[in-house]
């Protein structure tokens, strides 16, 4: 009981020396304010980061596997670019041959001039595509329907826009049934697909329009088509099989040697998400070593201040030691002013760290809607915050505690 009143009484006389020398407090804690502020913006901020991204895979599909042509550095000059594309024999095989897969398509992206009566596009995205596409992509179609395999065997000229290109191309609110022309071919839009907006950090940008034509219709405009395989998975933890599946078929089907390359690339979400998660484990990494230094000099500083006020205050001490008071309570009285101080730094670094991360949402709510301060970060600043105080103030504390009360009466 009388350990607490004496630290009670302590905090509160710490409190009194930081809020009469205000000026001199905050230089001194500085570095312990950026310490703390760059822990909670870095970690909240990476944090809703993180979170966002990984919202924006889930939505994407966890399922999806990209197989596409892959020409390394020591690749060229040995290989021409018409042995590694993707051919539509490979793609017909492939379902067959890889249990794992639960579906796929070819996709052939093409750029295309488009217009619909006066209106004019100039160049817009053409996609040729199987009907298998909605179900892989997760892609609703909001009029009309999607392709069949009528559309797709016939080579028959129809087309889906997204919702996007009724607005820049002027079509009418329900346009199934108009037509369009691509290239100077005229084409029937038989369905609207939703616009998925791509997230920036995946190099998107503002919803634009978009067309798709059945993949065999896609043939017959190009003579040489280059296209990659947009497949899906039974179940997310497929990848492995589904990865090496492909692999042994792709090297089948082009008949490559066992010292040979790949000539070919298979990704997946979960690659791409691991990748992530690793720069950024990097990034908190680096940032931590960077906030240690923060509070490296933060406790130098802090250690350097409560020197001097042990030399300031040398008559107090002396005085306060000849009435009876014990070493123990004078060095308990330093290291708790210490602490005291290293805390209110800390406290000030917190409020710098949400200011920052709430300016930050309002600059950047697209990467930033998930960030919110997580409750451990706000616990290891404050105890790191408290331990950086005890280490700072253990030295000068000692110094008070044993000062001679003759001599510190006699200090001027």
């Amino acid at each position: 009981m009388i350990f607490l009143r004496v630290l009670m009484q302590t905090v509160v006389l710490a409190l009194g020396q930081i809020w009469a020398n205000k000026a001199r407090a905050l230089l001194t804690t500085l570095g312990i304010v950026i310490g703390v502020g760059a822990v909670i913006t870095v970690v909240t901020a990476t944090g809703g980061l993180q979170k966002s991204i990984l919202k924006e895979f889930a939505s994407v599909g966890a399922s999806k596997v990209w197989v596409f042509p892959r020409m390394s550095r020591e690749m060229r000059g040995r290989y021409s670019w018409r042995q590694i594309r993707v051919t539509t024999r490979e793609v017909d095989g492939m379902l067959e041959k890889c249990p794992s897969l639960a579906r796929l398509t070819p996709v052939m992206d093409m750029s295309m001039t488009v217009a619909f009566g006066e209106e004019f596009k100039g160049t817009v995205p053409v996609a040729a595509i199987r009907p298998e596409w909605n179900e892989i992509e997760n892609r609703a179609i909001l009029q009309g329907r999607p392709f069949t395999r009528i559309d797709e065997e016939e080579r028959l000229p129809v087309c889906i826009v997204n919702d996007k290109a009724i607005d820049e191309l002027g079509l009418d609110r329900e346009p199934i049934g108009q037509e369009i022309m691509l290239s100077d071919r005229k084409f029937t839009i038989v369905g609207v697909v939703e616009t998925k907006t791509v997230f920036a950090a995946f190099g998107g940008d503002e919803a634009k329009s978009e067309v798709f034509i059945p993949f065999r219709t896609g043939e017959m405009l190009r003579s040489e088509p280059r296209m990659y395989i947009i497949a899906e998975t039974r179940s997310p933890e497929l990848y492995d099989d589904a990865k090496a599946e492909i692999r042994f078929y792709m090297r089948q089907m082009r008949n490559l040697k066992p010292e040979e390359p790949d000539t070919f690339g298979v990704e997946a979400l979960e690659q791409m998400i691991q990748r992530f998660n690793y720069v950024a484990m990097i990034i908190q990494l680096f940032m931590a070593f960077m906030v240690a230094i923060s509070l490296i000099v933060g406790g130098i500083g802090i250690m350097n201040i409560m020197l001097a006020s042990v030399s300031e205050r040398t008559r107090e001490i002396g005085l306060r030691k000849a009435v009876g008071a014990k070493p123990a309570v004078i060095l308990m009285q330093f290291l708790v002013e210490a602490v005291t101080l290293c805390l209110v730094g800390g406290a000030i670094g917190i409020l710098v760290g949400q200011s920052l991360i709430l300016a930050a949402k309002a600059a950047a709510p697209q990467f930033m809607s998930e960030a919110s301060v997580p409750w451990w970060a706000i616990a290891v600043s404050v105890l790191v915050s408290a331990f950086t105080g005890v280490v700072s103030g253990m030295v000068p504390a000692i110094k008070a505690a044993m000062l001679d009360p003759i001599v510190a009466l006699r200090h001027d």
